[in-house]
């Protein structure tokens, strides 16, 4: 693939629904669909907010439909942070929505995700940074939070040493700002500062770009 269009949505929804939660997720995606962007990722919880001190239940299918609905429209694929039960345990998960898959695909949420441009799936990084399980074929490593200014300075910094260990790009969705892309040499390409918005990179012949796009 000569070009790779990419965004991690910097999304703080307050919402007290999932279906509004869904609702305003829509809007990132027609943004980014006119950015031409082939993937779109959201933070952490991105589906019901990461502000409740225990995990709320997990939205179901149907609440959901709309955002798959959308992937298959836009022909892009998109990644939301919600709960899922796991041996009778809310856990923090991952959603996958793809153009390429009728189903709404869930994941536990791991470290991060790798993926390969083209694929339907995810490949989820374990809690082991040392050994992480990374496709071979992946171009980018995605990572999904929700954390203000102390743990936001700590997850960059990790993620700076991780794109540059692994030879990876590295693209970070942060609900409380400061999402940002970097180059599989670790040198920062974009990062956003508060508010809502889309931080987006393309990949090309001379490698990232990357640019901020506010939600209108």
């Amino acid at each position: 693939m000569s070009h790779w269009n990419i965004a991690a949505a910097q999304y703080g929804g307050l919402h007290q629904s999932v279906n509004d939660h869904v609702t305003h997720h829509l809007r990132f995606i027609a943004e980014a669909a006119r950015q031409g962007c082939d993937l779109l990722v959201f933070p952490e919880l991105s589906l019901t907010g990461s502000g409740a001190p225990t995990l709320p239940p997990p939205p179901d299918d149907a609440q959901l439909e709309p955002l798959l609905n959308a992937a298959h429209f836009y022909q892009i694929t998109v990644i939301a942070g919600l709960p899922l039960v796991q041996d009778g345990q809310r856990k923090k998960g991952l959603v996958l929505f793809s153009p390429a898959c009728h189903r709404i695909l869930r994941y536990p949420q791991g470290r991060g995700a790798s993926l390969v441009p083209g694929d339907k799936h995810l490949s989820i990084i374990d809690a082991h940074p040392d050994s992480p399980n990374l496709d071979p074929r992946a171009t980018l490593v995605t990572s999904c939070q929700s954390v203000g200014d102390n743990r936001w300075r700590q997850s960059i910094s990790n993620l700076q040493r991780f794109a540059h260990k692994y030879a990876i790009a590295v693209l970070m969705a942060n609900a409380c700002g400061g999402s940002a892309l970097w180059d599989e040499k670790g040198q920062l390409i974009v990062r956003a500062d508060k508010g809502e918005l889309l931080v987006t990179g393309t990949l090309g012949g001379e490698g990232w770009q990357g640019d901020i796009i506010p939600l209108g």
